[in-house]
């Protein structure tokens, strides 16, 4: 499970003395590892529980991060924002309260909450040590899960220093308080007592002051008691173990590292010779020692090391390789030993087992073969396996955990089944998260996340536990809006602080300049800045291209000053007097005179706005000059004052470059025409392929260029003349080359198509030539056939062939001839005694008899078949209605 992260807000602002939050200001800093000048101007309860501490430190030093937390804590207590972590109740004054230890984490929960706790972890141990050895019932922290021997669970309500029970509800001292002297031993064990009232939170550091030295020793300085452990800075020079350098590292706490000094050392048997530190100069070579040993018969088994080699270990008494018998003739260490015969018996590596081998020289077997009747780790399968086997059976587990919610599943589990591996996930008492721990019994842990309450910029902000959000309100933030203002007064208004929703509206003068020139005299109606968000705790879903915007501000109101206007056409001489913010336009009625766009001609209508003029209207930057003040209109009312000039209709006359035969598409213009796009199509030379290409880009080619163009770059694919080939150049103009040449290989056959040969195109070409016939009129299957005489093999060949068809002609046999007198007399005496042979009356009818009770069975047959399988249709369809009625009912049950 997560530890719990610091249950205290945030301690307060470092600007503010410590009666100031005495009140129920919400002010609060956001940093608690900041320092903060402590003030002692005006008495309160926390300068009572520091007067002391601070007697000894001075005001005026800073404070440590555990005396903010204390302080946040006193301030904490009493605005009464102090939960408790298991029921998540406010923690009044007068309840009995229990602390975790000064090793802990020091939070606050009811006395009745931890010992239901503390009996529900005790529990759940004991159920869990039943089921596998457990050594101790031990339960933890809800919050830093640090662990308590079941001995320690509180049975009484002491005060925060521990030495009252039952402390008093008293106003004017600070609740779950004794009010005397902590006295506690502070951290690090440096001999001294906590010097503050008794108070919840960990012990300030040691404020006494102390003679020192630093880490090696060279130094000596003044210091606090908590901080007299420092470095000065200074190489350590202190003696390595090498006792042949010192230290060269900065002073430093820790044991100095080995000496990293390089030299050249030699192994322990003084062969070889390496480059190494000063802390691995006593080294082993990879070489064998191969000495003689104190026998002179024995070389040394062992590797690189230093001084003499030792005694043989075969001098002395010789017994046989099993140990049995002893040899006393035998005192040669050079002298083999003989075995005994009988049985070895030495114990084998299974530890039950003895080698059954006689005596004999080396190690015994390593794997113990002896058939033993072993039983698996869960009991179930007893069998006859080889010792140094282990038996394992297939039974999963069928026990609960220590959960009690999940099967152990384990094969052959021996009943130590394994913690649960399942995350628990139920949810939590703060109704926000779920459980993270890994499954178990009894009741989950609290939450372990804290949730930060801050204004509306951030600075400011508090923490509370996880759950305990709902009841609060954001705190009061003494820093200005961090939303400055859109409209043009954001630099003169008085700023504002931060809070949440819109900001106050500007209340100014506006006195912005218009399009005109003259100043506006309304209250600021500039644009406003987009809202702060509202205060919630609820998570902001995530909105894609949904950002909020200002307000937009209101235009001015029409300037009402007089000026001069010109005309339509921004004609001299027809000026006339209106108002700056009147938009009317007005028509001289003269003569456009404007040049038409192709260049040539002027515009012969009545004065009207021109679009050219709309577009750029100059504004005159002084406000005497009244003559030359335009307005800028905007694009809908430029189209709808807007009237275009003549068009010239003519068509275009000029040639074009290069000359083509497609006319310029465009009017009458005064620039030069417009390359000719036209796609015009040519085919390729062997008439494969049409390309297409705009009709410029091919007449600015050369001859040459545009044969290069038309060409596909592929085959020419069309046929010669004298030969089925097709021609092998790459496409070109003009005709093919002369068939005569074309040298592709032929197979050429005697007219039996037994012998065959490989000639050139334009031999056999020269071939038919030869013999009369045009090489135009042989077809493609015909082409080189016959040109080759048959030779005496082919004759013979031929011969085979002739004798295998001959032989494969089936033989016709003439069938046997039959005596036909005799069997026709045969046949007629057959004929005849069927003639005479009679049937009666009785027969016949019981062959009708039985013709009909044939018919009619085979007709119930048929009905009964129709009947039933129309009825098991219907029986069919019922039964599948009912089953997935049922399916139905099990993917969606009825609420």
């Amino acid at each position: 499970m997560a530890s719990a992260v610091s249950l205290p807000p945030p301690p307060p602002n470092p600007n503010l003395p410590f009666s100031a939050f005495d009140s129920d200001s919400d002010t609060a800093s956001s940093d608690g590892d900041h320092h903060h000048s402590i003030s002692t101007t005006t008495p309160s309860f926390t300068d009572t529980i520091f007067a002391a501490y601070l007697q000894i430190s001075g005001p005026s030093t800073t404070t440590p991060s555990n005396l903010s937390k204390i302080h946040s804590f006193l301030i904490s207590s009493r605005r009464g924002s102090l939960a408790c972590l298991v029921c998540l109740e406010r923690i009044r004054p007068s309840d009995p309260v229990w602390s975790c230890s000064p090793f802990g984490c020091h939070v606050l929960l009811h006395l009745l909450c931890i010992q239901n706790w503390a009996a529900q972890s005790s529990s759940t141990s004991s159920a869990r040590s039943a089921l596998r050895p457990s050594p101790s019932d031990d339960w933890h922290c809800p919050k830093c899960r640090l662990t308590y021997p079941r001995s320690s669970i509180p049975r009484a309500y002491l005060c925060f220093c521990g030495k009252v029970y039952d402390p008093p509800s008293d106003p004017w001292i600070l609740p779950h308080s004794c009010g005397e002297i902590c006295d506690r031993p502070l951290k690090n064990d440096c001999g001294h007592r906590c010097l503050l009232l008794c108070h919840p939170g960990p012990c300030p550091p040691c404020p006494k002051i102390v003679t020192v030295k630093c880490f090696c020793g060279s130094l000596e300085d003044v210091r606090r008691c908590a901080q007299k452990s420092f470095s000065c800075n200074s190489p350590c020079e202190r003696l390595l173990p090498c006792r042949a350098h010192r230290c060269r590292e900065t002073c430093h706490p820790e044991e100095c590292p080995p000496c990293a000094v390089e030299g050249v050392y030699k192994c322990q048997c003084g062969e070889i010779e390496e480059k190494r530190k000063c802390f691995e100069r006593d080294f082993q070579c990879d070489r064998p020692c191969g000495g003689a040993l104190e026998c002179g018969k024995h070389e040394c088994g062992r590797g690189c090391h230093g001084g003499p080699c030792g005694e043989c270990p075969l001098k002395g008494k010789r017994h046989c390789p099993c140990g049995k018998v002893e040899r006393r003739g035998v005192m040669d260490c050079n002298a083999p030993v003989p075995t005994c015969g009988s049985t070895c018996e030495k114990v084998l590596g299974c530890g039950r087992h003895r080698c059954f081998e006689r005596c004999h020289k080396g190690p015994c077997i390593e794997t113990c073969r002896a058939v033993v009747i072993k039983s698996c780790r869960c009991g179930s399968l007893k069998k006859e396996v080889p010792c140094y086997q282990d038996l394992v059976c297939e039974r999963k587990c069928q026990r609960v955990r220590d959960c009690g919610r999940h099967a152990c599943r384990r094969r052959c589990c021996d009943g130590d089944c394994p913690p649960c591996p399942e995350i628990c996930g139920r949810k939590l008492r703060c109704s926000n998260h779920k459980c993270p721990s890994p499954c178990h019994r009894g009741v989950c842990a609290p939450c372990p996340l804290m949730v930060s309450i801050s204004c509306a910029c951030g600075e400011t902000h508090f923490e509370v536990p996880c759950g305990l959000e709902a009841d609060q309100k954001p705190p009061r933030c003494p820093k200005p809006c961090p939303m400055s203002r859109l409209c043009r007064h954001a630099s003169k208004s008085k700023p504002h602080k931060c809070h949440y929703g819109s900001c106050p509206p500007c209340r100014l003068v506006c006195e912005e300049k218009l399009l005109c020139g003259h100043a506006c005299i309304k209250r600021c109606h500039g644009p406003t800045p987009p809202p702060m968000p509202e205060f919630t705790l609820k998570p902001k879903k995530k909105k894609f291209n949904k950002q909020s915007q200002g307000t937009p501000g209101s235009t001015c109101p029409p300037c009402q000053e007089i000026v001069l206007k010109s005309c339509l056409g921004e004609h001299m001489g027809s000026e006339r007097s209106m108002l700056c913010s009147d938009k009317s336009r007005f028509s001289c009625g003269n003569f456009c005179g404007n040049l038409l766009q192709c260049g040539n001609h002027y515009c012969t209508k009545q004065c009207h706005v021109l679009m050219s003029i709309l577009s750029v209207l100059p504004i005159s930057e002084s406000n005497e000059n009244y003559s030359s003040r335009t307005i800028t209109l905007t694009k809908t009312e430029r189209q709808k004052l807007s009237e275009p000039c003549e068009e010239c209709l003519l068509p275009c006359q000029k040639e074009r470059d290069p000359a083509c035969i497609h006319p310029c598409p465009l009017p009458c213009h005064s620039d030069d025409c417009a390359p000719c796009r036209v796609l015009i199509k040519r085919s390729c030379h062997c008439s494969s392929m049409v390309h297409v290409f705009e009709c410029t880009y091919f007449n600015s080619l050369s001859d040459k260029g545009q044969q290069r163009a038309r060409s596909c770059g592929g085959p020419c694919h069309r046929k010669l003349r004298n030969c089925p080939h097709l021609c092998s150049e790459i496409c070109h103009p003009d005709h093919c080359p002369s068939s005569n040449k074309c040298l592709k290989k032929v197979t050429v056959r005697c007219p039996c198509h037994h012998l065959k040969n490989e000639w050139l195109c334009k031999d056999v070409q020269d071939a038919y030539r030869r013999t009369g016939r045009d090489p135009k009129d042989i077809i493609k299957r015909q082409f080189g056939i016959g040109l080759l005489p048959c030779n005496l093999e082919c004759t013979s060949r031929q011969k085979v062939v002739e004798s295998e068809l001959q032989l494969r002609k089936p033989k016709v046999e003439t069938p046997p001839t039959l005596d036909v007198g005799h069997a026709t007399k045969r046949r007629k005496r057959r004929e005849r005694i069927q003639e005479h042979k009679q049937i009666s009356k009785l027969q016949a009818i019981q062959a009708i008899m039985w013709k009909c009770l044939v018919c009619v069975t085979v007709f119930v047959i048929l009905v009964a078949i129709a009947y039933y399988g129309y009825k098991g249709l219907f029986l069919l369809s019922d039964w599948m209605n009912e089953a997935e009625r049922r399916r139905l009912n099990k993917l969606h049950p009825k609420i």
